[in-house]
C-alpha cells in the first residue's frame, strides 16, 4: 500500500499509539489502514454419496480439482458466501448444510471454512470460473489433481467420518512446510471429464 484511500496522501508503515503491530498510516490524515485475513468458504456438495467437484478456470492451480470454495464478501454469513461460491462455480443448489471444516493459515493470513451440503435436484453445471464440474465417487476422486491440500485434507477426513456417521467440527492450524510441500507445482494431467450427469 502506497496511499491513504481516504485522502490521497502517502502512507508509512508504523505501529500506532496503543497498539503492538505495524499498520500502514497516513502521513497526511492519519488514518490506519488496517488488514485482515481473507477467508475462503466452500462446500462439500454430496448427492447418492458422491461428491460434487469443480476443474479450475483460473490460476492458482488451472485444471486442477477442487470443492468450490472463494472468497467471502463483505455483507453476508460464512453460510452465505460458501452456497454463493457453490452457485457461481459449479451452478449447485444446496440443502441442509452444516459446518464441517476450519483450516486456519496464518502464514499467508487465510481461513478456509468447508461446510458439508446435501445437492439437491442433481442440477448442477460449470461456472465461470469452473472448466467442469463432475460427481466422483470415494474410489473415482482424482487425487492427484486435487489443487490444494486443504480440499485433499477434507475430502479425506469426510470420507473416513461418513464411514461412522459421525461427522464432528474440525478446526486445524496449517503447518507453512507440509503446505508448501503439498502444494508444489506438478504437471496438468490430461482432464478425464466426468460431465454429462449436470443439467
Amino acid at each position: 500500500m502506497k496511499y491513504c484511500s481516504d485522502c490521497g496522501q502517502a502512507v508509512s508503515k508504523k505501529i500506532p499509539e496503543g497498539d503492538d503491530r505495524l499498520r500502514y498510516v497516513c502521513d497526511g490524515c492519519d488514518t490506519i489502514h488496517y488488514q485482515n485475513p481473507r477467508i475462503i468458504v466452500g462446500t462439500i456438495p454430496v448427492m447418492d454419496e458422491k461428491i460434487l467437484l469443480c476443474r479450475r478456470a483460473i490460476e492458482p492451480r488451472k485444471g486442477f480439482w477442487t470443492l468450490p470454495a472463494g472468497f467471502m464478501e463483505n455483507g453476508e454469513t460464512t453460510l452465505q458466501g460458501a452456497v454463493r461460491e457453490s452457485w457461481e462455480e459449479a451452478r449447485a443448489k444446496l440443502a441442509n448444510e452444516s459446518l464441517y471444516r476450519l483450516f486456519d493459515l496464518p502464514y499467508i493470513n487465510q481461513v478456509y471454512i468447508f461446510y458439508r451440503a446435501d445437492l439437491v435436484d442433481n442440477a448442477y453445471s460449470a461456472g465461470p470460473e469452473s472448466l467442469d464440474v463432475a460427481l466422483f465417487s470415494e474410489e473415482e476422486i482424482p487425487w492427484d489433481e486435487i489443487a490444494f491440500p486443504v480440499v485433499t485434507d477434507t475430502l479425506k477426513e469426510f470420507f473416513d467420518d461418513r464411514k461412522t456417521g459421525v461427522f464432528p467440527v474440525r478446526v486445524s492450524d496449517v503447518d507453512p512446510v507440509w503446505h508448501r510441500n503439498a502444494a508444489i507445482s506438478q504437471p496438468i494431467p490430461e482432464p478425464k471429464s466426468k460431465s454429462g450427469d449436470g443439467a
